[in-house]
């Protein structure tokens, strides 16, 4: 019996070894993609110097912590409304559902939105956006908050990994870019300490 409860804990261990490997991996596929969406000319917000001087963006520490695993709740005959963005301008969303996780020892909600610009394209069409802020804005992240993009999940649960959590475009460029603003009901009183920082390498 010990035989085999040594070869349980030992596949066990085995099997969250693959499993960390995988969720890290993706993580930096993550920072690589984006870093060759800033350095290529046709996708990047960066004008001038500030495109001529990227490098790479500063991230965060990858924090496993930080992927968590969000009860998801969807939102019943959801009206759609407008959100207004960091240009004065408004943008057309539907409430989607709502994810509800642990972290720092808090349960915590975040409200999750579906772009009805964007739905009608197949491409986009099971595509949602997290707009959110947390404790670390204005001081190592963006003031204006950051996003996340997620797919629409196939059951109750969603994955939310902060580790792939970035900044808007309009944090870079404010003259080309109009970004929806985070509401107030997904401000988080904890600080995220995961995804893209903000410094002044964008700004040399």
């Amino acid at each position: 019996m010990k035989k085999i409860a040594i070869l349980f804990l030992l596949f066990s261990v085995l099997g969250f070894s693959q499993s960390t490997k995988k969720q890290v991996s993706e993580i930096k596929k993550f920072q690589r993609e984006l870093n060759k969406e800033y350095l290529n000319k046709n996708e990047t917000p960066l004008r001038g110097e500030n495109f001529t001087n990227f490098k790479k963006h500063p991230f965060f520490p990858i924090d496993l912590k930080y992927r968590v695993k969000a009860k998801f709740t969807r939102t019943e005959d959801a009206i759609p409304f407008e959100i207004p963005t960091s240009s004065g301008k408004t943008k057309p969303y539907v409430e989607y559902g709502k994810a509800t996780f642990k972290l720092e020892g808090k349960e915590l909600t975040l409200t999750i939105y579906q772009s009805l610009d964007l739905v009608s394209q197949k491409v986009y069409e099971d595509y949602l956006f997290l707009p959110f802020r947390d404790e670390t804005n204005g001081k190592e992240t963006y003031g204006g908050g950051k996003y996340m993009d997620l797919r629409i999940p196939k059951s109750d649960e969603i994955i939310l990994d902060f580790n792939r959590s970035y900044q808007p475009f309009c944090a870079y460029n404010a003259y080309d870019y109009s970004c929806p603003i985070v509401p107030d009901e997904n401000h988080l009183p904890i600080r995220i300490e995961a995804g893209v920082k903000y410094e002044d390498v964008y700004h040399h």
